[in-house]
């Protein structure tokens, strides 16, 4: 495991998680709720842009690694889990909408690892539409989060409306990327039978 910047930074959005979770198990008597909300979000907004900068650092320093390759999508996703979790909990994210997005990580993280093992992996790289689901709710999180009024807007409207619509596009990805696989699939099917 090569310690270098980027793999020291999702090691980092790891280990922030746990605090991340513990803020809402703090008395309202040591911290209000709108620090919670002020915490919450800047921990998880600071793990948003260490996801980006880690990647960034990686390719700019020319040290990309399997071990960081396989490490960054699972502290992603794991962050991401981990909010979802706690939205839950507060009643601001229906528990179907959060199966939805945990469930297709899990799926497609797994269709990922077999693909790569058939080595097919390019077939289900990460596509514009990834990105966009992920931009949709990684915005849908960080509003609900806040829960507060940000300059006139109402952020739990608008973390609510983009959590649908980010749950829409994961559905929409998932198939997207299982039909990339699907020939692989098929082919996989016959060899075994």
């Amino acid at each position: 495991m090569p310690l270098n910047i980027p793999n020291l930074l999702t090691w980092f959005r790891i280990l922030m998680i746990p605090v991340f979770v513990a803020v809402f198990y703090v008395s309202n008597d040591t911290i209000s709720l709108h620090e919670k909300h002020l915490l919450t979000t800047f921990l998880f907004w600071l793990a948003a842009i260490t996801d980006w900068l880690d990647g960034y650092l990686a390719r700019a320093l020319n040290q990309g690694s399997a071990f960081g390759a396989f490490l960054d999508p699972v502290a992603d996703k794991l962050m991401v889990a981990a909010a979802l979790i706690v939205l839950v909990k507060l009643n601001l994210v229906d528990v179907i909408i959060a199966f939805i997005i945990i469930g297709r990580e899990i799926t497609i993280s797994a269709l990922r690892e077999w693909m790569a093992q058939l080595g097919s992996s390019k077939s289900v790289a990460v596509s514009m539409l990834g990105k966009f689901k992920t931009a949709f709710q990684m915005l849908a999180i960080l509003f609900l989060l806040y829960q507060e009024p940000l300059f006139g807007i109402s952020t739990l409207w608008w973390g609510t409306f983009l959590i649908y619509l980010a749950a829409v596009l994961t559905l929409w990805s998932m198939v997207y990327y299982l039909m990339l696989a699907m020939p692989q699939i098929t082919k996989k099917s016959r060899e075994q039978n």
